[in-house]
């Protein structure tokens, strides 16, 4: 097994996945429909933060280039990570640092690392199973009567009470309650299936390359990834630094609790969902794990689908909440279907042979 395919499915209620620019749509041109959906970088984040709480650690510091221009302001130029795989939120999550000028006018070499976690957006399990649906919202005070409520004139000019009340007159119309707008859906909740794969490249999980071609890391931060303990190793992508054993070990449990945990955590109290899993898959084939969890459109109804887990599938083991019982039909829901969702993928992250990856039958 050189990947690990993870493929969750959770439901979620009246809720919004960015609360910055609303809630995010895509068209099916197939149905006609808009169908909500949260990114992969925001799912990717939400699954990091969970493993950097797990293991009880900070978010790796980034460093932000700005450039002095000959006008005096100050304009904005590259962000980037510590690129020191050493952090483990960069170890799994990436970077790239782009060529920068030194002090003697040379340049040093772009340095990037590709994640070994592929993380797909977070869909409707079917254009028919999830939708959006816009919400009026408004800020009402009105039962409060010392609210302070100012009208000015064209002028900027405050207006009295007596002449806003003379205004008022006959209009059916409160000063103390404000209208939320809906802008580029921001009054959009989402409420459904929704669908999220990833793939875990074991081959490259915890190796670094080593190449002066495509360099992944600088000599500096290769002098001391040596003394930390981290050993040479040679697998398809050329020689690597291994992280020690003991470091892959917590990594491991790590990424497995926050893989089956994560949840998006930017939805507002108003809008709050546990967006609870309702079932979760896991393979080394792309092919069967994505019908393992799926929809299917029923045959009597038109413009209908129906959920469907194959909890029996070779190659395909399926685990199944509680939860999923209220809304597809399953048999073999239970009540420890995360906790052995999760002892599974630390046993298949375990027994995958990190050091000896081109002689193993397991890359074979």
């Amino acid at each position: 097994m050189r990947t690990i395919y993870v493929r969750t499915l959770k439901k979620a209620e009246h809720t919004v996945f960015c609360v910055e620019n609303g809630q995010k749509t895509y068209y099916d041109p197939q149905f006609g429909l808009l169908v909500p959906y949260s990114s992969g970088q925001q799912v990717k984040r939400s699954i990091i933060d969970s493993f950097l709480h797990i293991l009880n650690e900070k978010r790796s510091p980034t460093t932000f280039y700005h450039n002095l221009k000959k006008d005096g302001s100050i304009e904005e130029a590259e962000v980037h990570g510590t690129c020191d795989p050493q952090h483990p939120d960069q170890l799994l999550g990436g970077w790239m640092k782009t060529a920068q000028k030194n002090e003697d006018g040379g340049k040093t070499r772009t340095i990037k690392r590709r994640s070994p976690i592929s993380i797909s957006a977070m869909r409707g399990l079917h254009p028919l199973l999830a939708g959006v649906k816009a919400e009026s919202i408004s800020f009402d005070r009105t039962e409060v009567p010392e609210n302070t409520i100012i009208v000015k004139d064209s002028l900027g000019k405050i207006l009295l009470d007596e002449e806003v009340s003379q205004i008022l007159a006959g209009k059916d119309r409160s000063l103390n309650r404000k209208w939320i707008q809906n802008k580029s859906g921001s009054t959009n909740r989402a409420t459904g299936l929704f669908v999220q794969d990833i793939a875990i490249d074991l081959r490259r999980l915890f190796c670094v390359s080593l190449s002066k071609m495509e360099p992944e890391i600088t000599e500096e931060t290769e002098a001391h990834l040596r003394q930390a303990g981290w050993t040479e190793t040679e697998t398809v992508f050329g020689a690597c630094l291994l992280a020690p054993k003991e470091e892959r070990e917590r990594l491991i449990k790590g990424l497995a609790n926050a893989i089956i945990d994560w949840s998006i955590t930017s939805n507002q109290a108003r809008t709050f969902s546990l967006m609870e899993t309702l079932a979760i898959s896991i393979s080394d084939n792309a092919n069967k794990i994505a019908g393992s969890i799926r929809a299917k459109l029923k045959e009597d109804e038109e413009n209908k689908a129906e959920p469907i887990i194959e909890e029996e599938m070779d190659g395909v083991e399926t685990y199944v909440t509680l939860a999923a019982s209220g809304y597809i039909r399953t048999k073999k829901e239970s009540v420890s279907a995360l906790d052995e969702a999760k002892k599974s993928l630390i046993e298949k992250m375990s027994h995958f042979d990190y050091e000896h990856q081109i002689t193993t039958a397991s890359y074979k």
